[in-house]
């Protein structure tokens, strides 16, 4: 029986990264797949578009994971946003930040990426063999040194696990790591599902279907957790919510969804307007138009649905001016412009997330190796462990630093 100095388990950004790293320093590395195909999440990323990364610094960009962010330090000094252009370009890959902040190919295209690296892996000799999935792991209980699979046994001296979360199950995501990493002793968090649409209690929001709201403010309406917000442009839809600012929120959102039946939330609709400023901006507006109604009004703010929607809520005849209203209903517009309320009642789980909330915990991992504190041999890279970013190039990124470390073998 064949043995490897590397056997990588998952065929993500993580995981092929492991691999090409590990073959670059001559080591022989065996890639499973369980699916039949390479880097299948990898290929739906960015909605195909495959955004990579970010030009944040490493500071600024671990902020942006929350308390565990600092856990991400060595890996993102071996490989920063710089260094992964860097990478892709020696593979052939030139990469751009069109909007100067979120990193993608110039091809717009997730298939180059898995391309490249596809073709790199070929040509450092790297075994991918698809169609396997993990079922346990081989231990001395010092070291391990292999793995099982449903059809084979292989032996390794070292085992990357980059199976990433529960995400995407309709491209093979189960979440195998978890049962794996628990078979050592290794604690893994509560999960949830993040990154997704979320559903609303109020209907009303079926009417503005059509219109993206750009720069929403949201917040948690909730005494404990009102240091919960997002802002991004947001777009509703049949059921309630979407767009980055509700991917975004929905990893905060999700965890409480579980204690709560209901989260109310706030938001800011008028680019974070407060009271004050609205009167002013339509105190100037209606000096330039006396004649217009108060939906036209709203309308120099907002899209004519949410307009609409939003007299209704206070009671407004859209067609009046907006100095004709009772003195209550111009007050009760002026606060909804301000701060909108809205109830969250549910999600559709993992089938609709595309990263995972919690994984193995962080304090049995070594962050300058990626190795297990548990047993040696054993590493952990990308979105297996504890850690989910925000949208734009940040999960991916650390997908590739996290690999790139654990596939030094330190």
């Amino acid at each position: 029986m064949s043995s490897h100095d590397l056997i990588v388990v998952g065929s993500g950004a993580a995981g092929m990264m492991a691999a090409i790293t590990a073959a670059r320093a001559r080591k022989s590395v065996l890639l499973l797949e369980k699916l039949s195909k390479i880097g299948a999440k990898l290929k739906a990323t960015g909605g195909g578009r495959c955004n990579l990364t970010n030009t944040l610094s490493n500071e600024d960009f671990m902020a942006r994971f929350g308390r565990e962010g600092r856990f991400m330090t060595p890996a993102l000094e071996a490989l920063d946003y710089k260094a992964l252009m860097e990478f892709f370009k020696e593979i052939g890959v030139e990469s751009h930040a069109p909007d100067g902040y979120r990193v993608f190919p110039i091809t717009h295209s997730s298939s180059t990426i898995i391309n490249a690296l596809q073709e790199e892996m070929h040509t450092l000799g790297v075994e991918v063999l698809c169609s396997q999935k993990v079922e346990t792991l081989e231990h001395n209980g010092v070291k391990v040194t292999g793995v099982h699979t449903l059809t084979d046994t292989f032996m390794g001296e070292n085992i990357i696990i980059a199976t990433g979360g529960l995400g995407y199950p309709v491209l093979g995501a189960e979440g195998d790591g978890y049962p794996l990493a628990e078979s050592i002793g290794h604690k893994v968090t509560d999960l949830y599902p993040a990154m997704m649409p979320l559903k609303t209690k109020e209907k009303w929001g079926v009417n503005c279907r059509a219109d993206t709201i750009a720069k929403v403010e949201l917040r948690v309406d909730m005494k404990k957790y009102k240091k919960l917000h997002a802002t991004g442009d947001l777009i509703f839809t049949k059921e309630g919510i979407r767009g980055p600012v509700v991917l975004d929120f929905s990893r905060e959102i999700t965890p409480l969804l579980s204690k709560f039946e209901e989260i109310p939330l706030l938001m800011n609709l008028t680019k974070g307007m407060n009271e004050e400023q609205i009167r002013t901006h339509f105190k100037k507006e209606i000096a330039k138009d006396p004649h217009r109604t108060t939906v036209q009004l709203i309308q120099t703010l907002l899209p004519e649905s949410v307009s609409l929607e939003l007299c209704k809520m206070a009671k407004a005849d859209p067609e009046l001016g907006f100095n004709k209203l009772p003195g209550q209903s111009r007050d009760t517009l002026i606060k909804l412009l301000a701060w909108t309320p809205l109830t969250i009642n549910g999600h559709d789980g993992f089938k609709m997330a595309m990263i995972t909330r919690g994984g193995i915990s962080l304090k049995e991992i070594d962050p300058n190796t990626m190795q297990s504190k548990k047993i040696n041999g054993l590493y952990f890279c990308g979105e297996v462990m504890n850690l989910d970013g925000p949208c734009g190039g940040y999960n991916l990124q650390w997908s590739f630093a996290s690999g790139y470390l654990a596939g030094q073998l330190k």
